[in-house]
């Protein structure tokens, strides 16, 4: 019970070198490039899963906003992928850390502003004042609409590392519960592992759907954008 809460979200390091990139492009190894005339079950499932993804994603967008669809499953698939390895014991989940979701969220962001105001610059700028605005209220809407625009990539960033990072020290602690009530109380213990695998499943889902919000967002953006 004395252990460190936040011990696995410490970059992992070997030999004094950070091992993050190489966590960071284990993923990649899960998504085969098919060579072969007919695939196998794993392959076929995992086209299937990213043709219905992308179906959903880019549905609502024009022709210049579908160019970015390769850009959006990669990255669902690569947020998606390293929040379920981070399910794995004793295990690193990048997406717990704020820098990377910064990294993430920043340049996806200013490409979709950067294109707002090169394709569309008179409608980007009208999203600054909401029509029928009073003429006094004028300065300090402008100010809040462009601070709420400069705080979206960080509200993308810090909404998925808080709910990977709850989530994970809520399994450590019902975790680490378990295990000293099992010297106690073994029916309460039974019960509290009972919740920890509930626990566990929930995570699972909430490992996948913070992925695709996370993409959805993005895609969002760029709808606004486009």
């Amino acid at each position: 019970m004395n252990e460190n809460l936040f011990a696995s979200f410490m970059v992992p390091m070997t030999l004094g070198i950070p091992i993050t990139t190489l966590i960071i492009m284990f993923p990649t190894m899960l998504f085969p490039t098919p060579n072969r005339l007919i695939n196998n079950r794993m392959i076929t499932i995992q086209q299937w899963l990213t043709k219905l993804t992308s179906k959903q994603l880019m549905v609502t967008h024009n022709p210049k906003g579908q160019t970015w669809s390769l850009m959006l499953i990669s990255l669902f698939l690569f947020i998606a992928s390293t929040n379920l390895l981070g399910m794995l014991p004793h295990s690193f989940t990048p997406t717990a850390q704020l820098s990377m979701n910064l990294g993430m969220a920043i340049p996806l962001w200013a490409g979709t502003v950067f294109i707002g105001f090169r394709n569309k610059t008179k409608m980007s700028l009208a999203h600054l004042l909401p029509l029928g605005t009073p003429t006094f209220l004028i300065p300090m809407l402008v100010m809040i609409e462009t601070i709420s625009l400069f705080i979206q990539p960080l509200a993308l960033a810090v909404r998925l590392t808080a709910n990977i990072t709850a989530g994970h020290l809520l399994l450590h602690l019902i975790g680490s519960a378990t295990l000293a009530l099992m010297n106690i109380n073994l029916f309460t213990a039974l019960i509290t592992f009972i919740i920890l695998t509930l626990l566990v499943i929930l995570e699972f889902a909430v490992a996948l759907i913070q992925a695709y919000v996370f993409t959805l967002l993005v895609s969002l953006y760029l709808q606004d954008n486009t």
